[in-house]
Order: structure tokens, then C-alpha cells, then sequence
């Protein structure tokens, strides 16, 4: 119980940062400025294409001492990796789900004579975050187990003390591992619920 609190907050303060990198990815992804897209799009593939530990590593030891650049605390670090790495994932879903709304939307906006930014704020996105809302759900679970590597950059959390419990003494290994996995399926029944219930209201109103 000592560490659930750095658990919780990595959790809650990287989905909020990586929701967020997620909108902006994959609004970028569709800009007609070609400067944008293929910067964006190397953030994405960078982030997707490697590992989330060696993003860690990299930015808890590699980038203080090859460019003397302080993040800040590891708790900092560990929120900011876990958020740019979910963000890059989840931008492809914002990018689907908008391009998955119907063209007569956009047409029927256009012929209403609304500016792209209403058409999007007003038209699209609403739609297309109906959509969006069971893999964002989804992510949220990803998310939560993704905290257990904070621990690796010295940080506090449920994984840390279960190690530290299961070093004094090694044969209640399989006891102290047990108890971590109730630990984390407790902390996701909360999340799998509202997962559940996204999917509900991303059904409402959709023709079947």
C-alpha cells in the first residue's frame, strides 16, 4: 500500500498528458502543411517502434548526459515516457476515428457554410469520439500496467516495495507476486467498467 499512491498519480497524470499528445498527434497527422505531417509522423513511429523501457533509460540517464538537459524528477520522467509513448498509439486513433466519419458530414457542414474549425469542433469530432472511447478505455489498462516499470528509475511504487518484500525474504516470492497481481487487477476493475460503459454510449444513437 506504501507505493499505490505513486501508482495512481504516474497513471492518472500520464493518461491526462497522453490523451492530450493523442489529439494533437493525430490532428497534426491530417494537417495539409506537409512540414507538420512528417514531423509528426516521426514522433509516432519513433515512439511505437521502441521499447518503453529503453524510452525510460533514455530519458532518465542518456539525455542529462548527452545534452545536459534535467527532465526533472523521476517521477516526472516515468509520467512524460509513459505519456509520449501511449500519445503516439492512441494519435492513430483519433487519426482512424476522424477519418472514418462519413464525408456527407463534412459535405452537409460545408453546404451550411461552416468554417473547417467549426466543422470540426461541431461536426466530426463529436462523432469521432464516440469512436474513439472503447480503445481509449483499452489504453487506460495498458497504461496501468505500464506503471510498473517506473520502479526501474528509482521510483516508489506498488512493484518497488513488492521487490523489496520479496528480497528480505525469497522464498514468499510467489506470495509477494501474487499479491502484486491482485494489487493491479483491483486498481484496472475501475477502468475496465468505464471501459465497458464507453462502449455503451459509443453505441447510442449508431445505426446498427
Amino acid at each position: 500500500m506504501r507505493g499505490i499512491n505513486i501508482t495512481i498519480s504516474v497513471l492518472i497524470v500520464s493518461a491526462i498528458l497522453g490523451y492530450l499528445m493523442a489529439f494533437i498527434a493525430g490532428l497534426c497527422r491530417l494537417s495539409s502543411n506537409v512540414f507538420i505531417r512528417k514531423a509528426t509522423g516521426f514522433y509516432i513511429e519513433l515512439f511505437r517502434g521502441t521499447s518503453l523501457i529503453v524510452q525510460l533509460f533514455w530519458l532518465y540517464y542518456a539525455v542529462p548526459m548527452l545534452f545536459d538537459i534535467q527532465l526533472g524528477s523521476n517521477w516526472l520522467v516515468g509520467v512524460v515516457a509513459i505519456a509520449l509513448n501511449y500519445g503516439a498509439y492512441m494519435s492513430e486513433i483519433v487519426r482512424g476515428s476522424i477519418l472514418s466519419v462519413a464525408k456527407g458530414q463534412t459535405e452537409a457542414a460545408t453546404a451550411l457554410n461552416m468554417s473547417s474549425f467549426q466543422r470540426m469542433r461541431l461536426i466530426i469530432l463529436p462523432q469521432a469520439v464516440r469512436m474513439m472511447l472503447p480503445e481509449f478505455g483499452n489504453y487506460l489498462i495498458q497504461m496501468l500496467k505500464a506503471t510498473s516499470l517506473v520502479y526501474l528509475i528509482g521510483m516508489n511504487d506498488i512493484l518497488y516495495y513488492g521487490n523489496i518484500l520479496r528480497s528480505n525474504d525469497l522464498s514468499q516470492a510467489p506470495t509477494v507476486y501474487l499479491l502484486l497481481l491482485v494489487f493491479y487487477f483491483i486498481l484496472a476493475l475501475p477502468i475496465i467498467w468505464l471501459t465497458r460503459k464507453a462502449e455503451v454510449i459509443s453505441k447510442k444513437g449508431v445505426a446498427s
